[in-house]
């Protein structure tokens, strides 16, 4: 991409940034004066003002209020707090796997056409209760988390997919080869998985696409999994953290990148085939 995943939330916050740094000038205040009537080290200010540290609900509460401008706290808050759930660091929600799956959900909900981009594992829609259950253990080994509600998460995760189900919503998908040959739980639950892939490339609220080894494609190809949901939000996975981006500018980028990916990609049977052959290694 042309820009940082991270770029969204990096920009949201410092729009919040920018704003105090507006509302304190026109007041005719200076940032010593701000802190000296808050309580506050003047560092803080700095701080605030350059979008080093974000504000707390109750720091902008104390700033519009000195500044005399009320009304924009309200505003501020919800952009702020927008903000900072842009960029979800995974350490933040690793004791609950069922938070995880329940944080989007209103997205999931509104949304009537999701594409969906993976390069690692086969996305959630297709995803069996046992594979589920091999991702999110092996998500709690390599970040240390200490979540104990893997079998409510699945639980979650498989009322999500009955959204896909209703036959008001659709769901394309891109996936590598790759995805069908890795091994990182034991074959029985790879088999089972591949079984019911293969039975969900039947299903037509559902779209597979699986680009080959070797497959012919430009110089650029992404290096993460990303998710694009209407065209109002991509959700990219990163290793540390998952990013909502929400900048148009940004949504076409993934997008484009999505067509790309659709063009190189097989379908149908050829699809069918590339997972019956990976069945087949297997035995």
């Amino acid at each position: 991409m042309a820009t940082s995943p991270s770029s969204s939330a990096q920009q949201a916050r410092q729009a919040i940034a920018d704003r105090l740094r507006e509302i304190l000038r026109d007041s005719g205040l200076t940032a010593r004066a701000l802190a000296r009537q808050a309580g506050w080290d003047e560092t803080k200010c700095s701080r605030l003002i350059h979008g080093r540290t974000p504000p707390s609900d109750e720091d902008i509460r104390t700033w519009c209020t000195i500044c005399d401008l009320p009304d924009e706290i309200p505003n501020l808050i919800a952009a702020s707090r927008n903000a900072e759930s842009a960029y979800m660091e995974w350490r933040r929600v690793q004791r609950s796997q069922t938070r995880m799956q329940k944080l989007r959900l209103d997205v999931y909900e509104g949304t009537q056409f999701y594409r969906i981009y993976c390069n690692h594992v086969l996305p959630w829609p297709v995803q069996t209760p046992a594979y589920m259950r091999a991702l999110m253990e092996g998500f709690n080994s390599f970040h240390q988390g200490a979540a104990t509600d893997i079998s409510e998460a699945i639980k979650a995760r498989q009322a999500r997919q009955q959204l896909l189900k209703d036959g008001t919503r659709r769901c394309a998908m891109v996936i590598e080869e790759t995805v069908l040959r890795d091994r990182f739980a034991d074959n029985d639950v790879i088999r089972q998985q591949l079984q019911h892939l293969l039975a969900c490339t039947r299903r037509t609220s559902l779209s597979l696409g699986i680009i080959p080894f070797g497959a012919a494609r430009s110089a650029y190809r992404p290096t993460e999994t990303f998710s694009i949901y209407g065209d109002e939000m991509v959700v990219v996975e990163l290793v540390g953290a998952a990013v909502n981006i929400t900048q148009p500018r940004e949504i076409n980028l993934y997008a484009k990148a999505f067509n790309d990916l659709t063009a190189v990609a097989v379908h149908g049977e050829a699809a069918r085939v590339l997972i019956a052959n990976a069945l087949d290694a297997l035995r």
